[in-house]
């Protein structure tokens, strides 16, 4: 890779690393504000539908940014590794493919809500929907909700990004491009936000495990900090 390749990469990570957990969290910050989320989903599924439906096409738009923001995650990690300099080939090979795993697991979990959601809110808002097809839609909802959102999107969404996060922390300490503290702290950001995948494993599953669901909020404030920190030290 000649100089002027390389140096476009590196922007293009630091750019990356301050849009994407800006953009993440506007569209969180907007579904809150919308759509109640993510308090919504311990409402009965006719009330989530329901919601869903009020919210129109703007809500529907507004989940797909959110899952295209998942998706930003993978070229993300691919650039990430390509700017570290001086660190390990393997390591920096291991973190780019975990980060895109990350990447794909955040977006399945997210996708489902622009085009399955939809189409059950727009079934179970029908007058002449039976008694029986209202419990088959709910039976649906739930259990994507449970295999998309919880199993795929959280916990292994979680798991993979947290992976990711304490690999580049470690690529970084052998770089010779990023301060090492920025390495220091994406270690422990990164086991942090791993341990936070457990909250719903094992015999946490049916109340969750209180220590992760208190503290996946603020780690997660925390991640979307490092990764912009993490960016102005490429930039500079």
């Amino acid at each position: 890779m000649n100089p002027s390749t390389d140096t476009t990469s590196t922007v293009i990570a630091g750019i990356l690393l301050i849009a994407v957990p800006i953009a993440f969290n506007a569209a969180f910050a907007a579904l809150a504000a919308k759509f109640d989320y993510p308090d919504i989903l311990r409402k009965p599924t006719a009330e989530v539908l329901a919601k869903f439906s009020a919210g129109g096409s703007a809500l529907v738009l507004l989940w797909w940014g959110f899952a295209m923001t998942a998706a930003l995650l993978t070229p993300l990690a691919i650039l990430v590794s390509d700017s570290l300099q001086g660190a390990a080939p393997a390591l920096l090979f291991a973190a780019a493919a975990v980060g895109v795993v990350a990447s794909v697991v955040q977006f399945l979990g997210l996708i489902r809500w622009p085009f399955l959601v939809p189409y059950l809110a727009r079934e179970s808002a029908k007058p002449d929907t039976t008694p029986a097809r209202r419990e088959a839609i709910d039976i649906v909802f739930q259990s994507f909700n449970r295999y998309l959102g919880v199993a795929v999107g959280e916990h292994l969404g979680f798991l993979f990004t947290g992976t990711w996060t304490a690999l580049v922390g470690v690529a970084i300490l052998q770089s010779s491009n990023v301060n090492g503290w920025v390495g220091v702290a994406g270690i422990i950001i990164g086991i942090a936000l791993a341990l936070c995948s457990l909250e719903f494993v094992g015999p946490f599953e049916i109340k969750g495990w209180k220590p992760a669901a208190v503290a996946t909020p603020f780690v997660y404030i925390v991640w979307s900090l490092w990764l912009v920190v993490t960016g102005v030290a490429l930039l500079m």
